[in-house]
């Protein structure tokens, strides 16, 4: 489904303790940005405020204080798409909350990606309601490697609905820079023009396989490890690569600060091994199949880490992606990265290890080497720890005979993520021709 312009509204709960022109002025960027229109309703009571979601085709609600509209938080109100946010944080909650303020910018997001792809199909891989992926199929033709067209548009249905899920049982320095650009092909361009350029110059389109297979991307989203970051984060990507001709693995997991370490570990690596189970599902009357030998796992920030370590662990990818990751969990706990964030992910400092170290099995750059490809991506302009922590995992990386990419591009932490930079158009055009 297409977001009607005139469909999309913001509904603003009684009560709500935030500046009325700041909610506008964001969302307003976010309407320009995505390129849809839409409105802010302040409603008077909770009838009204209910009254204004269901007159709309795709909603998103921050609920106020009260207590009779949040007893309707995160239930579905009648429109095609709603996404709740609350902007105080409330553990364990499945809509948006935690983000304050900025969380109606990443609602707008969220509402306006789900309305616009009908053809997403949700798939749990365990019982608790943070395990599950996204599976996006390709919205485009693509060519085979034999060269023959075909289209990659799932020919059935999926439900965008949360609760339409399915369930799969679990299973299981100068130098460097002119050889990284030779190898990519893009990299390391020192101007947004000359990123772009490059970029066009070759977009990154996937092939299929010749048995008409798909390479796949799997996303592992960031946030420090902490709860009130979610899939949400990595939307933009799945529509980008969808468009791309990637299926596309978006993956929920639990995460340590409510879950403990132990358990993100394991749904990482659950998770993406269900990507096996797949292919049978999507043969099922869709018109495009998974190719197992082509996955790029790729993640942003903490789900860098998660990525790496995945791979050092042995899950099946062909390529591993860090984008902006946090590599040296050592040093980013000495640093005291994030107000602390290692420590409290893993459960206790690098100075305290036991009878098992988490450290040492979690930190990328301490299991090298990790035996799996990789791209190692990082902007120029984020935090400078993440940049050295970039910049040594590539060295060292090679240094003990992996194969990496170190792609570095102007760019902070979240252009890694956006669709429109230069980074992300080198990135892709990277990962397609690891993949090709």
């Amino acid at each position: 489904m297409r977001v009607d312009p005139d469909e999309i509204v913001v509904a603003v709960g009684p009560g709500l303790v935030a500046d009325a022109g700041l909610l506008a002025e964001i969302a307003d960027r976010e309407f320009t940005r995505l390129g849809v229109s839409g409105t802010v309703v302040h409603a008077r009571d909770t009838a009204h405020l209910l009254s204004s979601v269901r007159e709309h085709e795709v909603a998103v609600v921050l609920p106020g204080p009260g207590e009779e509209a949040r007893s309707s938080l995160g239930e579905p109100l009648g429109p095609s798409v709603v996404v709740w946010v609350d902007i105080d944080r409330v553990d364990g909650a499945t809509h948006i909350h935690g983000r304050g303020i900025a969380g109606l910018a990443w609602g707008i997001r969220h509402a306006v990606h789900r309305a616009r792809h009908s053809g997403i199909r949700r798939i749990a891989y365990g019982p608790s309601p943070e395990q599950w992926g996204d599976l996006y199929l390709p919205t485009i033709s693509t060519t085979s490697s034999a060269g023959s067209a075909g289209t990659a548009t799932a020919a059935v249905a999926f439900s965008v609905a949360a609760t339409g899920t399915d369930t799969v049982a679990d299973s299981a320095t100068a130098d460097t820079r002119a050889a990284d650009t030779a190898a990519t092909g893009a990299a390391f361009t020192g101007t947004a023009t000359a990123g772009i350029a490059a970029a066009s110059a070759a977009t990154g389109i996937a092939a299929r396989a010749s048995d008409g297979a798909v390479p796949v991307v799997a996303l592992i989203h960031g946030g420090y490890w902490r709860s009130i970051w979610a899939a949400d984060l990595m939307e933009e990507l799945c529509e980008d690569l969808a468009g791309r001709g990637f299926a596309v693995w978006n993956l929920e997991y639990r995460r340590p600060d409510l879950h403990g370490w132990a358990a993100t570990t394991a749904d990482i690596a659950t998770g993406l091994a269900t990507l096996t189970t797949l292919p049978a599902l999507v043969g099922q009357g869709a018109a495009v199949a998974l190719d197992l030998d082509r996955i790029a796992v790729a993640g942003h920030s903490a789900g860098g880490q998660l990525a790496l370590r995945a791979a050092a662990d042995g899950s099946r990818m062909a390529l591993a992606v860090s984008l902006a990751g946090v590599l040296d969990l050592v040093q980013g706990d000495r640093r005291k990265l994030s107000a602390g964030a290692v420590a409290a992910a893993l459960g206790q400092t690098s100075a305290q290890p036991g009878d098992e170290d988490p450290y040492a099995a979690s930190s990328p750059l301490h299991r090298l080497p990790l035996g799996t490809p990789q791209l190692i991506v990082q902007g120029r302009d984020d935090d400078l720890d993440l940049v050295d922590f970039a910049r040594r995992h590539a060295a060292l990386a090679r240094q003990m005979g992996d194969d990496v990419t170190y792609l570095e591009q102007p760019g902070d932490h979240f252009d890694v993520i956006t669709s429109t930079a230069p980074i992300w158009h080198a990135t892709v055009k990277a990962i397609a021709d690891a993949l090709a």
